[in-house]
């Protein structure tokens, strides 16, 4: 009997150990997984939020226990501060904006964020500075008396023609800006109440098609000093970007111009292992952010780096070093 109550004492010993370590186990394996995952775009039907649903929707099917949704906000300076605040884990948005939040400068002045991280390069904002034909504009100097659709008031649009103004040696008291979405802006340059309009988007965007169908319209050419003072002395995530000809009707040679990276970002919150597995499947179902957007053809390993402006997530880190990715922290 003594034998026998030693025996299952053992045996009730090691029964309670193995349920530990199952247990131990349970809770290492989930941890690593968000139980939400919130990856957030700018307004409703643009670029970004069409690939963040897409992102989201992708997420759901690969990760089927983790909530995932996505989210609307005013655009990328939101967008990386939601992510920051922990009230969003992903978001799409540009890298010089990242870089200013990153390093707390410009409209972040004071304010720091050091919990976002970049996680891949998506795919290149083209600056695209339409004007009217009428308005005797030739260069970012004439903008000079003008009026100025300059995009949506705290959106990232308006960043860089703020920007954009600063390089030419100008500043918004030199013109009338008018704080207005991109549809918009169409409609006042249409009605003759704006001279010009930022139109920085991917290219090929239905407003963009809209607006110089007509003839009335053209792309202002940016010349390579303003080019050079933006990237040198404004912001380093500008760089020169050329528009092939015939992008869009009535634009029959190529226009030089410049574009910003614009990123993945994540929060640093998130594990390595979580990163490194989303990674690989965004990197493996390409596809099905293809099928929403085809700029999403210029999510590739070896463009993936492509503006880097702020530290890369751990995760992201370890998925290009096993794809053979030099990265450079």
């Amino acid at each position: 009997m003594i034998l026998s109550a030693c025996n299952g004492a053992e045996e009730t010993e090691s029964s309670d150990n193995s349920n530990s370590e199952s247990d131990v186990e349970n809770v290492s394996a989930s941890s690593k997984y968000p139980e939400f995952l919130t990856v957030a775009g700018a307004t409703s039907g643009g670029t970004y939020f069409l690939l963040a649903n897409a992102l989201s929707q992708m997420m759901a099917s690969e990760f089927p226990d983790i909530d995932t949704n996505a989210k609307s906000t005013a655009g990328s300076p939101v967008i990386i501060e939601n992510i920051e605040n922990g009230e969003v884990e992903l978001g799409i948005a540009q890298a010089g904006v990242a870089e200013q939040a990153y390093n707390g400068i410009a409209q972040f002045e004071g304010q720091t964020m050091e919990n976002i991280r970049q996680l891949t390069y998506f795919y290149p904002n083209v600056m695209q500075m339409v004007v009217r034909k009428d308005a005797e504009i030739e260069s970012v100097e004439d903008f000079f008396g003008k009026t100025i659709a300059v995009g949506a008031s705290g959106s990232a649009t308006e960043l860089n023609s703020r920007d954009l103004v600063k390089a030419a040696g100008l500043t918004y008291d030199n013109i009338t800006p008018e704080y207005v979405s991109e549809s918009q802006s169409v409609e006042l340059m249409r009605n003759k109440q704006a001279d010009g309009a930022n139109m920085i988007a991917a290219l090929g965007s239905s407003n963009m098609l809209d607006i110089l169908s007509t003839g009335d319209y053209e792309i202002l050419e940016i010349d390579e000093e303003t080019i050079k003072t933006l990237s040198e002395e404004v912001n380093g995530a500008y760089y020169p970007y050329t528009i092939p000809a015939d992008t869009y009707p009535n634009q029959p040679d190529p226009i030089e111009t410049y574009a910003v990276a614009n990123w993945l970002h994540g929060s640093a919150e998130l594990s390595e292992d979580f990163v490194y597995e989303m990674m690989t499947s965004i990197y493996e179902n390409k596809e099905v952010l293809v099928e929403t957007h085809n700029v999403a053809e210029n999510i590739n390993l070896e463009d993936a780096l492509n503006g880097q402006t702020i530290p890369l997530h751990d995760g992201a880190i370890k998925f290009y070093e096993e794809n053979g990715i030099k990265v450079n922290q």
